[in-house]
C-alpha cells in the first residue's frame, strides 16, 4: 500500500509501515526546521531519544522517526518557538 503525506504543502509518497522521517529521507528532505538553540533539525538517532527530528503535526511536535506515516498527514518544519512536545 502506498500513501501520501504533505510536507510544507508538498506531496511526499510513502510505503505502508514507513515512518515520517523515512518517507522524508527517501524524498531527499533532510532539513526539518530550526531548534530553539538555532541549530537545524534533522534525523539523527532514529529512535526518538535525541528529538532532533521534531516536526509539527496539527500544531503539535512529534518525533518524525517514531511517527508512522498516515495517508493525508500534513506536516511542517518545527520553528524556533515550537516547544510543546
Amino acid at each position: 500500500m502506498r500513501g501520501t503525506i504533505y510536507w510544507n504543502g508538498k506531496p511526499i509518497p510513502f510505503q505502508k509501515g514507513e515512518t515520517v522521517s523515512a518517507a522524508l529521507n527517501k524524498a531527499g528532505i533532510g532539513f526539518l526546521g530550526v531548534a530553539p538553540s538555532g541549530q537545524s533539525r534533522a534525523l539523527f538517532c532514529g529512535i526518538g531519544q535525541c528529538q532532533g527530528c521534531l516536526v509539527s503535526l496539527n500544531g503539535r511536535l512529534v518525533e518524525s522517526c517514531l511517527q508512522p506515516a498516515l495517508d493525508g498527514m500534513r506536516l511542517e518544519g518545527a520553528s524556533r518557538g515550537d516547544t510543546s512536545v
